[in-house]
C-alpha cells in the first residue's frame, strides 16, 4: 500500500489530463510510462539502494525523478480542481464545459515550472534567517547570545559533499557562540556517507557544536552514527545538558533522544535526566528533534525549545497536514505556556519527496535578549 499511494495522483493525471489531449497513443503511452517510473521513486530506491530513505544513484537521477514526482501530484491537484470546476458548471447549465487544449497546455506548463521551482528550493543552500529571543532571567553576560540552528540535513546523494561544505562555510562565517545541530543529519550508512558528512568537522563556534539525534538516526545504525558524530567534534546532548558558562553566570544546553527510540533498545527520550543536576536558576534551552513534547518541556521550565523533523511542511497546504501530525507544531515560533518553541523548517529534507513550495529552508539565527 505505501507504494500504490504515489499511484494515485498518476491515474488522476493519466485518465483525466493524458487521455483527453490529441496526442497520439505512442506519445501519451511514453509520457504515462515516464511518470509512472517517478511515482515509484520510494520502491525504485528501496530495490536499488536496500532503503526508501537513501537513494545511491547520480544525484542528477534524485533530480529528475523529484521534477516529474512534483509536477505529476501538483497537475493531479490542477485536474481535480478544474473537474470540480467542470461538475459545478455542468449542474448549473444543464452540461460539461468544453475545455480547451489550450488551457490543458497552459495548466501542465504551469506544474512543470512549479515541479521544478520547487526542487531547486529544496536543493539550494538555506538563506539566513535571523530571529530574536527575548528569555526572563537570561544572565546579562548572555545579552546578544548568538545560537545557530541546524536541522534535518538529510546529507545524502541529494544533499552531497559539495552541498554540505557550503552550508558549513555559510555557517562559520556567521561567527556564532554556539551551532545546534537537531537532529536527522544524513540519510544512509556510515560507510555511504562518511565523505559526504566530513565537512561537518569544521564547523567552528566559540562554546563548540552540539547535537541531538533525530528519527533517521534511528534507521541507519544509531550506534555508529553517534559515534561517527562525536569523532567529527560534535557533542551529542542524548538526555543530557552542557553548562555555558560567562564568568559566574550561566546557561544550559539540554538535549534528549528522539521519540523514535520509544520501544527499541536505545535510550527514549527523558527530559528529567537530561535537566538532572542543571544550575538553578539557569535558563534553560532544549533541543529536541520533533516538537510534538514541546507542552512537556514548557512544564519543566525549558525557556527555549530548538526543533525540527517537519521541514516546514515542505509545500503551503500540506503544511496543515504535517501539523495534525506533530501536536499543531509545523513552522516558526509558537508560545507554549509561556515557553518558546521554534520549529525549524529545516536546512535540508528527506530526498523522497525535495519539494517546497512556500515554506523555504534556513539557516537561522538566535539572538537572545533579556526579557524586561
Amino acid at each position: 500500500m505505501f507504494h500504490l499511494f504515489p499511484v494515485i495522483p498518476w491515474l488522476v493525471v493519466v485518465l483525466r489530463f493524458l487521455v483527453p489531449l490529441p496526442w497520439v497513443l505512442p506519445v501519451k503511452v511514453i509520457v504515462a510510462g515516464v511518470l509512472l517510473v517517478a511515482s515509484q521513486q520510494l520502491l525504485i530506491n528501496r530495490l536499488s539502494s536496500g532503503s526508501v530513505f537513501a537513494p545511491e544513484y547520480p544525484r542528477p537521477v534524485i533530480l529528475i525523478l523529484n521534477v516529474l514526482f512534483g509536477t505529476m501530484t501538483l497537475l493531479a491537484l490542477f485536474q481535480l480542481a478544474l473537474d470540480a470546476v467542470s461538475l459545478m458548471a455542468a449542474l448549473f447549465y444543464g452540461r460539461f464545459p468544453d475545455i480547451p487544449v489550450g488551457f490543458r497546455y497552459c495548466m501542465g506548463a504551469v506544474a512543470i515550472v512549479l515541479g521544478a521551482w520547487g526542487v531547486s528550493q529544496a536543493a539550494r543552500v538555506p538563506p539566513l534567517k535571523n530571529v530574536d529571543v527575548a528569555i526572563a532571567g537570561l544572565p546579562a553576560a548572555f545579552e546578544g547570545y548568538r545560537l545557530l540552528q541546524l536541522t534535518d540535513l538529510h546529507i545524502s546523494r541529494f544533499f552531497p559533499r559539495t552541498w554540505a561544505q557550503a552550508v558549513v562555510d555559510r555557517s562559520n562565517a556567521l561567527d556564532v557562540d554556539l551551532i545546534a545541530i537537531t537532529g536527522d543529519f544524513i540519510d544512509g550508512s556510515v560507510e555511504s556517507r562518511s565523505d559526504d558528512v566530513a565537512p561537518l568537522a569544521q564547523l567552528k563556534a566559540r562554546d563548540g557544536v552540539f547535537a541531538v539525534p533525530g528519527n533517521h538516526e534511528y534507521f541507519f545504525s544509531y550506534d555508529d552514527w553517534m559515534a561517527h558524530d562525536a569523532g567529527l567534534g560534535i557533542e551529542m546532548l542524548t538526555n543530557r545538558h552542557a553548562v555555558i558558562s560567562r564568568g559566574s553566570e550561566q546557561l544550559v544546553l539540554a538535549g534528549v533522544t528522539d521519540l523514535a527510540a520509544v520501544g527499541s533498545r536505545y535510550p527514549a527520550p527523558d527530559l528529567g535526566a537530561a535537566l538532572s543536576g542543571a544550575p538553578a536558576g539557569a535558563p534553560v534551552i532544549l533541543l529536541d528533534h520533533q516538537p510534538r513534547m514541546a507542552r512537556r518541556a514548557a512544564q519543566a521550565g525549558v525557556a527555549l525549545q530548538l526543533s525540527g523533523h517537519t521541514h516546514g511542511g515542505m509545500v503551503i497546504g500540506l503544511d496543515r497536514l504535517v501539523a495534525r501530525g506533530n501536536a499543531g507544531f509545523v513552522s516558526g515560533r509558537y508560545d507554549v505556556a509561556g515557553m518558546l518553541l521554534y520549529v525549524n523548517n529545516g536546512t535540508g529534507l528527506w530526498p523522497g519527496f525535495a519539494t517546497r513550495l512556500g515554506r523555504p529552508s534556513e539557516l537561522t539565527v538566535f539572538t537572545l535578549r533579556r526579557k524586561p
